[in-house]
């Protein structure tokens, strides 16, 4: 089935300019969404989702008010509702896997929604910038390629992406929107910042950095977090990044060296330190289970046994 916007098929693209010179209310609901100023969101209400993550819960949840994500810079972060059920899904996709990514996504919603007799799936994308090597602008492609082949109907709502998401300042391209959350009980999508990305923030960094794809974190039956278990094999050569200076970190382990959020160096940094001090992943999961999260009646995501 195609990708509609409007009731109205969008038909194939060449280039994200196309796309907005096409569906003007794109662009006009684009500039409406990065005008917004960003929301600090309360880590108690949070799911954070990381790079190469998604989760998706329903408006029942009670542990989870908002999904968010941050830090895109040419990463996208994907939002696919059904009006129906409520079910709504986050994902932070870098294009590592677009094609294999976007059918999980898909079934994540409709798998929330099989009991919703009425509604549709809505699709709301933003991030990505006019970066130099143009990744974004091919990311951009790729994923509205990717939902054009599902063969369920699914409707383009917000597209703030790549060059509707770009400003220049001090003569270098930046995105305008870095991080976005979605109100999970009514479907509200806001351009947002994270004071607080847990649990297991290095861990998680850590599969990701290590080669881990597109994984859901989150079983909205058991209302948990799930990471893992994931495996990597030890490498002490990456010890030599921790003596590294902040510009040689950027050129070398960013696609978006002049872009990235003033906290990316110590991330990696921290992510780093983090395979250093478990060059094998096997004890961070005992049994090969999961590591699992509950939420405490304080807000907190706090580790439990598997069940």
């Amino acid at each position: 089935m195609p990708l509609l916007t409007q009731n109205k098929r969008i038909d194939r693209l060449t280039s994200t300019t196309e796309l907005f010179s096409r569906y003007s209310h794109l662009e006009e609901n684009a500039k409406v969404f990065r005008s917004k100023s960003p929301v600090t969101v309360d880590p108690k209400c949070l799911l954070y989702v990381q790079q190469r993550e998604f989760a998706a819960t329903t408006p029942a949840d009670n542990s989870v008010s908002i999904i968010g994500s941050a830090d895109a810079t040419t990463c996208h972060l994907v939002v696919l509702r059904h009006t129906g059920s409520g079910a709504t899904c986050l994902a932070h996709c870098d294009g590592s896997s677009t094609w294999t990514e976007v059918p999980l996504l898909v079934n994540a919603v409709t798998s929330l929604s099989n009991s919703a007799k009425d509604g549709r799936l809505e699709l709301h994308l933003v991030g990505g910038f006019d970066d130099d090597s143009n990744t974004s602008h091919k990311l951009s492609l790729n994923i509205l390629v990717a939902f054009q082949k599902q063969k369920e109907e699914i409707h383009l709502e917000t597209c703030c992406i790549t060059d509707m998401n770009d400003v220049v300042r001090d003569g270098i391209h930046r995105p305008i929107v870095y991080g976005i959350g979605v109100n999970v009980k009514t479907g509200e999508l806001f351009p947002a910042s994270f004071p607080q990305r847990g649990p297991a923030e290095d861990l998680r960094s850590a599969r990701t950095f290590t080669g881990g794809q597109m994984v859901g974190i989150y079983d909205s039956t058991k209302e948990q977090v799930m990471i893992g278990p994931c495996r990597w094999a030890p490498n002490r050569d990456i010890a030599f990044w921790l003596a590294e200076d902040d510009d040689t970190i950027l050129q070398y382990l960013s696609t978006s060296p002049y872009a990235e959020p003033p906290h990316f160096v110590q991330h990696i940094k921290s992510t780093i330190q983090f395979l250093l001090d478990h060059p094998s992943a096997e004890n961070l999961f005992p049994g090969g289970q999961p590591q699992c999260f509950q939420r405490t009646e304080q807000g907190a995501w706090e580790r439990v046994s598997q069940q």
